[in-house]
């Protein structure tokens, strides 16, 4: 944990200003300590240099194993690729110098794909995510001068109101018990005049109609015994690619298709593991923006990928 982030760190329950106690440091980052809440006096520990605002076992602990066990999957900067970050102009259409000493919030981090793509650009990024999934990210980029990564509930976000210039949400709020309300508490932490991107599952199409009967047992199992289910995909995919035949098997048994081994391994099981999975129509999410006070919205391809500027 960097010590300047305490300019917008706030206690997520009373959001009183904090004070930091650190026990052991390394650098310019404090590795173990607590904050300590000036209001309600709760305390918040702070362990393997990130600060620890939400319990580790949640209803996205399934994502918490996922970054664990396929930490560098998708970074840019391990598969000599730029998926990810066309990925992220896809969703947020923000150029280059839209980063560049921008406070920038990742809210669902996982193991950092995106917040290296924003660091890289120049803006100074706060990943959080609910589950374990911030040691994965804080061993990726968390010692990046640019970077903050922080453990916390996106419904009690520790941070002051209007404190970022820029926030994003990529494939994570419809992984919530209720996305509508989690968009709210975001775009709450956007200044007037700043940004807010999401990317959100579509109902559009029959596509995912049978992975969500098939995900009625799939959400029960195990987790490591759907890693191994989930293997499947890496073989399959060849099978997938005959004509006709993979159209008609992704229907009834979507798999990832990604060329890349690992990649559609792990997208397989990001598809079937989480507890919650929301679809939504464009209009729906757009009310969103427009209830938060946000003008501007714009539409981006692959559905649902949307963005809007806060009103100043």
């Amino acid at each position: 944990m960097k010590p300047a982030i305490l300019e917008i760190l706030v206690c997520p329950a009373c959001k009183s200003e904090l004070d930091l106690c650190a026990a052991s440091q390394r650098g310019g980052e404090v590795s173990t300590g607590l904050l300590r809440c000036r209001g309600c006096r709760a305390d918040y520990p702070v362990l393997g240099g990130v600060p620890r605002f939400a319990p580790r076992e949640t209803y996205a602990s399934s994502f918490g194993d996922q970054w664990t066990w396929f930490r560098r999957v998708q970074l840019d900067s391990q598969n000599g690729a730029r998926e990810s970050e066309r990925a992220l102009f896809g969703t947020t259409g923000w150029r280059d110098a839209d980063y560049t000493g921008r406070l920038v919030l990742d809210a669902g981090v996982g193991a950092g794909r995106f917040a290296e793509v924003v660091a890289a650009k120049g803006g100074e990024v706060v990943g959080i995510d609910l589950t374990a999934a911030v040691d994965a990210a804080y061993t990726n980029i968390g010692g990046r001068d640019n970077v903050h990564i922080v453990q916390a509930d996106i419904f009690a976000l520790p941070f002051r109101e209007g404190a970022f210039d820029l926030a994003y949400s990529i494939g994570v709020l419809h992984h919530t018990p209720d996305p509508r309300a989690a968009f709210d508490r975001l775009a709450a932490v956007v200044k007037k005049g700043g940004g807010l991107a999401v990317y959100l599952y579509a109902a559009y199409g029959p596509a995912y109609r049978a992975s969500d009967v098939i995900r009625r047992l799939t959400t029960r199992l195990p987790r490591r015994l759907m890693l191994v289910l989930a293997s499947a995909a890496i073989p399959l995919y060849w099978v997938y690619r005959v004509p006709a035949l993979g159209a008609l098997l992704g229907l009834l048994l979507p798999i990832s298709t990604h060329p890349n081994w690992r990649w559609r391994w792990l997208d397989t099981f990001d598809w079937y593991t989480p507890r919650y999975q929301w679809k939504f129509l464009y209009p729906e999410v757009f009310r969103w923006f427009r209830a938060n006070g946000f003008l501007d919205v714009e539409i981006f391809d692959d559905p649902i990928r949307m963005r809007g500027t806060r009103t100043a």
